[in-house]
């Protein structure tokens, strides 16, 4: 089968063959339709994570159909379509997952970092981490749905109730939370890269009541900000945006250091908070929503040997939406030419 593999070395992503994946016990073998191509993947071969599997397989947003299944798996069956997202295994027995807190779990394994992923023809995955794709969607629009999607609703969550909200960094996952905090009657105001005015554009006409650069103040004390871009610098500007009470959410797996700030600015019980990972319940809550507002992505489509063109245009900004991988060879409404 085809692959994109990194074996941590300058060479970025490598085409290879590799044989076929067989499913375990509790584990289902899935046909790669198309696989998103997440920040969270550019941080893995920039090596801005520690102790990846390699070499290793990338990608975490994941659709397929079922193809073969391994002994023991009840709930799913073949031909079924389905979505693999970045957390994939949790051992069930440690403190965080019996608090229900499976994200933080011990020996958790993820998709794409520790486990192959779906820069390949096929994918092997545990059935308990799989998860169904609402008709709604195509396969290239639900594709970015299984992270930029799922983490910015966990992260959303975490803002708690407030009602102004700031988005900092209005890329993938920004743009796709922006609608869901719009349909639950949040004010949302984004923050862009200075002179960003096309993005801001793009912000104020999915719902936003304001947008502008990052270095400018909104119009009214926000109650909370998420940051989704990996900037540090950014978390002491958002403190002195939100009012007492508020919260700072950072979004993503990693981030550049954090400069040192007053103490004032952290004052009158503002709290900073991360997000880590996902848990199947904010998959199956953020699907049940998604088709209901209805969230909407922005896609560019690039076939599986331009993953590192995919990832370079990702990485100077250049992309217009998220991009997608199409491995099976199908195409949907979200397609745009790579």
């Amino acid at each position: 089968m085809r692959t994109m593999r990194y074996h941590g070395d300058s060479r970025g992503l490598v085409a290879e063959d590799l044989p076929c994946p067989e499913p375990k016990a509790d584990q289902v073998r899935v046909r790669v339709s198309v696989c998103g191509v997440c920040r969270t993947d550019l941080h893995l071969i920039d090596d801005e994570l520690p102790d990846p599997a390699l070499p290793i397989v990338p990608g975490h947003e994941i659709v397929g159909r079922i193809d073969a299944l391994g002994s023991g798996v009840q709930d799913l069956e073949l031909g079924q379509r389905v979505g693999i997202p970045w957390l994939g295994w949790t051992c069930g027995a440690c403190g965080a997952c019996r608090r229900g807190r499976e994200n933080l779990c011990e020996r958790a394994r993820f998709t794409g970092y520790q486990i192959d992923g779906g820069y390949a023809e096929f994918t092997v995955a545990d059935a308990r981490y799989c998860l169904p794709i609402p008709e709604a969607y195509d396969d290239i629009e639900a594709a970015p749905l299984l992270c930029a999607g799922l983490i910015g609703y966990r992260a959303l969550r975490m803002a708690g109730p407030a009602r102004r909200i700031g988005l900092y960094g209005f890329g993938v996952a920004a743009h796709l939370i922006a609608q869901v905090a719009c349909f639950e009657g949040h004010e949302v105001y984004a923050f862009t890269r200075p002179g960003d005015t096309e993005t801001q554009r793009f912000a104020r006409s999915l719902g936003a009541s304001w947008a502008g650069g990052s270095d400018e103040s909104p119009p009214r004390v926000l109650d909370a900000a998420i940051i989704f871009a990996p900037v540090g610098a950014l978390v002491p500007i958002a403190l002195g945006e939100v009012g007492p009470g508020g919260i700072v959410v950072c979004a993503g797996i990693h981030m550049s250091d954090i400069p040192s700030f007053a103490y004032r600015k952290l004052w009158e019980e503002r709290s900073i908070r991360s997000v880590a990972n996902l848990t199947r319940e904010d998959a199956r809550a953020f699907l049940e929503v998604a088709p209901r507002v209805p969230v909407r992505c922005e896609t560019e489509l690039f076939e599986l040997e331009d993953a590192n063109l995919a990832l370079d245009r990702l990485r100077n900004g250049r992309l217009t939406g998220a991009a997608v991988l199409r491995i099976g060879g199908v195409r949907g409404i979200g397609e745009s030419s790579g």
